[in-house]
């Protein structure tokens, strides 16, 4: 099967995605940050990119749309699509730091740590217009630490997120 991955930062969930999700082969890397780290992994492996801004809506539908892919993965894509890109390409899964519905959108890692809970997490769903409201592919819990920062946290947030993020393609995948 084909992903197409969408990143915008470091892109740490997007080389786990490459290593681990061996049996799929990700025939492209969009970003929409021009210096992202993501873009150096996806040299490393061979995997064509493309720039985008994240405002040029036409020039990503065709992007995607040209490479035919089997699913879209927003992985660390720190921009809210638009129903007109949601509508216009396959499906699309996003990775969230929170127990969705907890938490949606920026900042979730801070909220959690300044809610009191004694847990936050990650979830991979389905994305669709409404903000961080798809349908739960999977969801993990990750304890929150007396003495935990936004960094220890966050930490131990994206080892989860590496854990889960190859099972929720596969189940995305198995779903289509």
């Amino acid at each position: 099967m084909k992903l197409v991955v969408l990143c915008s930062g470091n892109g740490s969930n997007f080389e786990n995605i490459l290593r681990s999700c061996w049996k799929h082969e990700v025939v492209g890397m969009i970003y929409n940050v021009k210096d992202c780290y993501a873009r150096t992994r996806a040299a490393k492996f061979g995997v064509p990119t493309c720039y985008i801004h994240h405002k040029d809506e036409d020039t990503l539908i065709d992007c995607i749309n040209m490479v035919k892919p089997d699913l879209i993965v927003l992985a660390g894509y720190m921009r809210i699509l638009s129903e007109k890109v949601i509508n216009s390409v396959t499906r699309i899964i996003n990775i969230h730091p929170s127990l969705l519905p907890k938490y949606k959108g920026l900042h979730a890692i801070e909220q959690a740590l300044e809610s009191g809970d004694d847990a936050t997490g990650v979830t991979v769903h389905y994305v669709t217009p409404e903000l961080d409201s798809g349908d739960i592919i999977i969801q993990n819990r990750v304890p929150i630490l007396q003495d935990d920062t936004v960094e220890s946290l966050t930490k131990r947030i994206q080892r989860m997120e590496h854990s889960i993020m190859p099972v929720a393609i596969d189940k995305a995948l198995c779903d289509s």
